[in-house]
């Protein structure tokens, strides 16, 4: 089945949708963009140029993607911002393409972007992400896999959040937050593992004993970074978790969050 496109609808005829896109009432879609089949465009909604999204997607009333990069730095560059199959954008949610730093946005599969949040340029967004009302981004941030990020968060640029992390509504993300963990409080701080979140996803008692461990070596035994980092290496079994902690906190250029006190 083709297209079906609402007669107020404007789309140019260089963009391509897939079968059963729905596209509904003055909802505009400039050239250079692609749509995946199944996809779901509500009313009053703007794909720019260069915006690609996968399939079975919704994105809803009023959302605008793909526009051009809020950076002085920006001169007109062909990049795009790119959309992973089955995630859904709720209303009002903006969406900016890359710029020649990275060439392009990126968001993952079966994420859930919810009304107002901004993704802005060069940001890399994973697989099942969550980001609630009005979470705001900055440029270059890296959100992994399975985040979830409370409603009015601004995410300063260049910050990382590890996979399977969650972080508390109506905090300020301006250091790295490590995979694993609840972060809360101002400023924002480790509270403990996501140990809820990592039990609905089927992580082992033996997994999250040694997530655990590892962040009381790190939080706990009053160390620096290096040190923590040292004792875990020499001291713990590598696992996939715990390597993926020493790896992200060894890449941290803004350094990550301290311990709650």
């Amino acid at each position: 089945m083709s297209a079906i496109i609402d007669a107020k609808a404007i789309v140019n005829p260089k963009a391509s949708l897939g079968e059963d896109v729905t596209v509904g009432p003055f909802s505009i879609i400039e050239d250079d963009v692609i749509v995946g089949k199944g996809t779901k465009i509500g009313s009053n909604v703007v794909l720019a140029r260069g915006t690609r999204i996968g399939e079975e997607c919704k994105i809803h009333h009023g959302a605008v993607l793909g526009t051009v990069p809020q950076d002085l730095k920006f001169h007109g560059e062909e990049t795009t911002l790119e959309i992973g199959n089955h995630t859904t954008i709720r209303e009002y949610a903006t969406l900016n393409r890359g710029t020649s730093a990275s060439g392009k946005t990126s968001v993952g599969s079966h994420c859930f972007i919810m009304a107002y949040a901004h993704v802005a340029h060069d940001c890399m967004v994973g697989n099942h992400v969550i980001l609630a009302n009005s979470v705001n981004m900055a440029g270059h941030v890296i959100i992994e896999d399975y985040v979830v990020i409370g409603g009015i968060v601004p995410v300063h640029q260049y910050s990382r959040v590890g996979r399977h992390s969650m972080i508390g509504g109506g905090y300020r993300v301006s250091k790295d937050v490590p995979p694993y963990i609840l972060a809360g409080h101002e400023p924002l701080m480790f509270e403990g593992l996501n140990s809820v979140g990592l039990r609905r996803r089927n992580f082992s008692p033996e997994s999250i004993k040694s997530i655990e461990q590892a962040y009381d070596i790190l939080y706990h035994k009053r160390m620096n970074v290096t040190q923590a980092l040292q004792t875990i290496k020499s001291e713990m079994q590598m696992t996939e978790e715990v390597k993926h902690i020493v790896e992200f906190i060894e890449k941290s250029k803004r350094g990550i969050i301290p311990a709650f006190k």
